[in-house]
């Protein structure tokens, strides 16, 4: 009888840790698949509207004053907007030796570098500034085709 139990302890032990698995699985797969969704909703896959839409959206998350309770939010949204688009136009050698590629990467950096050392902090006048011309200039060159 003591053998029974152990063997049905055991086989439990075993089904428990099969369970975990499989919904470890299942979570990672979900998650995985919902933001490869989330970046193609995001970006069209056309150049010169990705360009435009991406310098609008980053142009309104920078006007967002620091103490509106929506900043939070939206300049995680433009982080993440920021990565998808260097992760589908710099690997592009068609894309990435174009004038407006090179500002718009500039300007993007600038933000990505301020939202991953400081993100409690306002961004600085000058740096808001040059950013928004730069993605003002990119914008221009993408629709003129350089």
């Amino acid at each position: 009888m003591n053998q029974m139990n152990s063997a049905l302890h055991h086989m439990s032990k075993q089904l428990m840790r099969a369970a975990l698995a499989l919904c470890l699985g299942l979570c990672l797969m979900l998650t995985t698949f919902a933001g490869a969704d989330a970046a193609e909703i995001r970006l069209s896959g056309t150049y010169v509207e990705d360009t435009v839409n991406v310098a609008h959206s980053l142009q309104e998350t920078i006007a967002i004053p620091m103490e509106d309770e929506g900043h939070a939010a939206a300049a995680e949204e433009a982080h993440a907007l920021i990565y998808d688009y260097i992760a589908k136009y710099r690997p592009r050698p068609k894309v990435n030796n174009l004038p407006s590629f090179t500002t718009m990467q500039t300007a993007l950096n600038s933000l990505a570098g301020h939202y991953n050392n400081f993100a409690n902090r306002p961004l600085p006048e000058e740096l808001q500034t040059r950013i928004n011309k730069e993605l003002a200039k990119a914008e221009q060159s993408a629709l003129r085709g350089s």
